[in-house]
């Protein structure tokens, strides 16, 4: 994961930093007098989280085909356009292709979650289970006001893990796999797509109990690693939505009840053979727990007994 913060007050390197991570995007005109920037962006593989402020007289559009692009822009003195319709100001759009304007005259605060397009379809359609589909964005603009708000909330439930250091983006980890899937998830119910057609049909119903047991054994190997839900489907061979029904049918519990378990398990038996100098924190965030608190009421509940308790015996 890389993480960039700076300030500066060179136009040329607003327009150049903002192409970097958003190539389809102009800053038609940007006053060189005012012009001041605070930056800041962490990304990692085929995902970006943005967030700038930069005070100036700005127009900027923006026509990203290759990426699903999401965007908050808050400004006492400004406002955004998409296909000559005026988009709710301070509210989240959209976009993958579909020309978007932006303009403001004073100071703005700009937050956009960031997936390249094929990394967002691939996990779109692992967490549907219908690999025909294809993301389509319906509509620029949020569905709604508690979406909205769920969108800004996500953002900087995301951008807070990144800056204090307890979380990663990075897909290869156990938090950043998750943290990205949610992500996603937030931005696929956040504004009016295709993705919620998925949910229109039946779920698979045809998993055997030999299919369950395969997605037990696939979780109990693997849960040190950053796996998700979709990984273990695929492991034992049937859709997302199949597994979570089979699971439901056969044991009366989901397939994320039982990873959490396991990587419980994982780290109790980490807190119990701990060396000296380990801490409660970083073992949960080895098993993917990034918020210690609630780790520490999950495991005196399925243990009976405080970790760090644990930890100091």
């Amino acid at each position: 994961m890389q993480i960039r913060r700076f300030r500066t007050t060179d136009s040329e390197t607003v327009a150049g930093t903002w192409q970097e991570y958003a190539p389809s995007s102009r800053l038609l005109n940007v006053d060189d007098e005012r012009c001041k920037l605070e930056w800041f962006s962490a990304a990692a593989s085929g995902f970006s989280l943005i967030r700038y402020q930069l005070t100036a007289t700005v127009e900027a559009s923006i026509a990203p085909e290759d990426q699903l692009f999401t965007c908050s822009v808050q400004s006492p003195r400004g406002g955004s356009e998409s296909e000559r319709r005026t988009l709710p100001l301070g509210r989240p759009w959209a976009s993958h292709g579909q020309p978007v304007t932006a303009h403001w005259d004073d100071t703005a605060i700009v937050r956009a979650m960031v997936f390249d397009r094929t990394h967002a379809q691939r996990l779109a359609r692992d967490i549907s289970g219908d690999d025909s589909l294809t993301v389509q964005l319906r509509r620029p603009e949020a569905v709604g006001d508690a979406e909205a708000a769920q969108w800004e909330r996500t953002f900087n439930y995301l951008a807070s893990s990144v800056l204090s250091g307890s979380a990663t983006l990075d897909p290869e980890t156990v938090v950043g796999a998750g943290l990205q899937r949610h992500a996603l998830w937030t931005i696929l119910s956040t504004f009016s797509t295709t993705f919620a057609d998925t949910w229109g049909g039946s779920p698979q119903r045809t998993a055997a109990p030999s299919t369950v047991r395969r997605a037990l054994a696939y979780i109990d190997a693997h849960a040190h690693e950053p796996i998700t839900i979709d990984d273990v489907a695929a492991a034992a061979h049937i859709s997302t939505r199949g597994l979570q029904y089979a699971f439901r049918r056969s044991l009366d519990f989901t397939p994320s009840d039982y990873l959490r378990r396991a990587r419980l398990a994982g780290a109790h038996h980490q807190l119990v053979d701990a060396a000296p100098g380990e801490t409660v924190a970083a073992i949960a965030r080895r098993w993917g727990f990034t918020n210690v608190s609630r780790f520490s009421s999950a495991y005196r509940a399925e243990y009976g007994v405080h970790p760090s308790k644990r930890l100091d015996r």
